[in-house]
């Protein structure tokens, strides 16, 4: 076999970590465009992650500089499989103990929108994004996170294309809804063998009844928020939604709590906060029937908006007859099914990372492809920053720490109103005192950072 070429090697330790990706790169180029665009995305986050700032080339006139057209050129027309490099990165997780995703955690499903401009832009129009709460010209996607305690990760992306872009319009067999496109996720994460002890995401995904059977029929648990109105047939003066049957639970403070039972949650800063569940027994929902619905809150008194959760879950209670069951989910009592859904946070703190450090929006290209490998690449570098912190933690030489802020948001998710967040950070049950992806990113981060001073301005023909 013909030895390969050597490319100029990316700094230590992100050239190990591209050394694994070399196989599926066939040309040279490929094999150095990978490196060059991984340097870039992980540079400080006062440089933009576009294409002409990946090639450090002026923003409008560099865009015609060799160095960015050979990385629009790498993303665009060179013959590599995003795909491949996704299973790659996620199959270098599982193999690392550190990384490895375990039965205790959750698959976090949601979407995403970045605005956009023009009509040219795959998958591109006016639509909800979520990030934003309104209606804007942008791209969707709908993601897939595993998370538990003190670990989480991006596993697969699919965009969403509007039924604008099909002859047939929602009737062309090839429209996919987002809700269809998050049980394709799952199922994909189900046939890869990620294990997770629920599926969880907020109320677009847990109002519509589609999504929960699709669940069940793959065999999965699943946690999901309700909207506070969520409501079932009944008679006319008895109770018919969930909010109805908090206000109506009995309380009486801490001393005399009723049916309210206290969840103590533990965070990773070490502080503990003290809540307040109560399962549902009304209707179609309680611990004895399929569906189990509950509500968790702060204060039982006021059921304020954005610390209280209206969830349903198909895990069944402790001790009932679903739980002896032999095909069903592992049982899940009032704490395990809070803690469940406290860790849905963590994909509002990996949008934080990959959207506002390594330039997820910031895609300078507009076919299909090329934006699922833009993505793929902000991936990889995510996935990066878990390698580094894994052999950090393994030599001793530890990432300096810092406490990721998560957004204490309502069940109503992202689709729900927008609140001033209070800081908060997400339940560290197990290994509490393990630096997140923050401390490692800054630590991966600060390895490159010598390029910037290192690297001459490229000249760009033309310029002043």
């Amino acid at each position: 076999m013909t030895q390969r070429l050597p490319v100029p090697p990316a700094p230590d330790p992100l050239e190990a970590y591209c050394r694994q990706f070399d196989p599926l790169f066939r040309q040279r180029p490929q094999r150095d465009r990978f490196r060059r665009y991984l340097e870039g995305l992980l540079l400080p986050t006062e440089r933009n992650k576009t294409l002409t700032a990946l090639a450090n080339t002026e923003p409008i006139v560099g865009a015609q500089h060799p160095q960015a057209q050979s990385l629009q050129w790498f993303l665009s027309e060179s013959t590599w499989d995003a795909a491949a490099v996704n299973e790659r990165w996620i199959a270098g997780l599982r193999a690392d103990p550190v990384t490895a995703p375990t039965a205790d955690g959750v698959l976090v499903i949601d979407e995403h929108g970045d605005r956009k401009w023009g009509s040219k832009t795959a998958h591109i129009g006016k639509q909800y994004l979520a990030n934003l709460g309104k209606i804007d010209t942008g791209v969707v996607s709908v993601t897939s996170l595993w998370a538990d305690e003190h670990l989480y990760y991006p596993l697969h992306v699919e965009p969403y294309t509007p039924a604008h872009h099909f002859e047939q319009g929602k009737a062309d067999p090839d429209f996919r809804t987002k809700l269809a496109m998050a049980l394709e996720l799952v199922r994909r994460a189900v046939n890869a063998g990620i294990p997770f002890r629920a599926v969880v995401a907020d109320c677009f995904y847990g109002e519509d009844h589609g999504v929960q059977q699709g669940l069940r029929d793959l065999g999965t648990g699943y946690v999901l928020a309700l909207k506070p109105s969520h409501a079932w047939w009944h008679p006319i003066n008895t109770i018919g939604s969930l909010q109805e049957a908090a206000e109506a639970a009995e309380w009486n403070g801490p001393t005399a709590s009723g049916a309210w039972v206290r969840v103590e949650r533990t965070f990773r800063d070490g502080h503990t906060e003290t809540w307040w569940a109560l399962e549902v027994d009304i209707g179609p929902y309680g611990p004895t029937k399929p569906y189990r619905a509950i509500v968790a809150t702060t204060d039982p008194a006021m059921l304020p908006d954005h610390t209280t959760w209206y969830l349903t879950t198909n895990l069944p209670a402790p001790g009932s007859a679903r739980a002896e069951e032999t095909d069903a989910v592992l049982a899940a009592d009032l704490a395990e099914v809070v803690r469940l859904y406290g860790l849905r946070n963590w994909v509002e703190q990996s949008y934080k990372q990959t959207k506002g450090a390594l330039g997820w929006s910031e895609y300078q290209v507009r076919s299909d492809t090329a934006i699922r490998r833009h993505w793929v690449l902000v991936c990889c570098a995510f996935s990066f920053c878990w390698y580094h912190h894994s052999r950090s933690a393994e030599s001793g030489d530890q990432p300096a720490r810092t406490s990721p802020v998560a957004d204490q948001t309502t069940g109503r998710g992202e689709n729900g109103e927008h609140a001033a967040n209070p800081p908060a950070v997400l339940l560290a049950g197990r290994a509490a005192g393990c630096p997140g992806l923050a401390g490692a990113m800054d630590h991966a981060v600060a390895l490159l950072e010598r390029m910037v001073r290192s690297a001459p301005t490229a000249s760009t023909p033309g310029a002043a």
